[in-house]
């Protein structure tokens, strides 16, 4: 149980690449384009670090495939819509307890030249009061 005095610890997975076909676009949509995926975690490691055993922690190789798997899915129109899917595959495991999600998008469709498209949020574990 962590205290929610102590800052939690920070599991991150940066440059996650994945394809997929989100736009507002009908080209993006039937093209497909680059998404690179940066995942932050707030757990606290230390019953993992105890045990030294990978059940005890997130598995980020796990992970990376679920996240891989929610972007190459189900086109949606917006990077939001794309960064809340994310996060709410981050936040299936009770361990994680926020969720810092950065969804870039290097080849948007902008006519200016530039070197990235990003879209950061943060979602935390909601609390179920009875």
């Amino acid at each position: 149980m962590s205290n929610p005095t102590r800052p939690l610890d920070e599991i991150a997975v940066l440059g996650l690449e994945c394809w997929g076909h989100h736009g507002v676009f009908e080209f993006e949509r039937r093209d497909g384009q680059s998404f690179v995926i940066d995942l932050v975690l707030g757990v606290d490691t230390r019953a993992a670090a105890a045990s030294d055993d990978l059940r005890d922690t997130v598995d980020y190789g796990s992970l990376g495939a679920s996240v891989q798997a929610a972007v190459e899915k189900d086109p949606v129109d917006l990077i939001e819509t794309l960064a809340q899917r994310i996060a709410d595959v981050c936040l299936l495991d009770d361990r994680v307890q926020w969720a810092r999600v950065t969804v870039h998008k290097p080849d948007a469709p902008l006519d200016a030249t530039f070197r990235d498209v990003t879209l950061t949020i943060t979602r935390e574990r909601e609390v179920h009061r009875d």
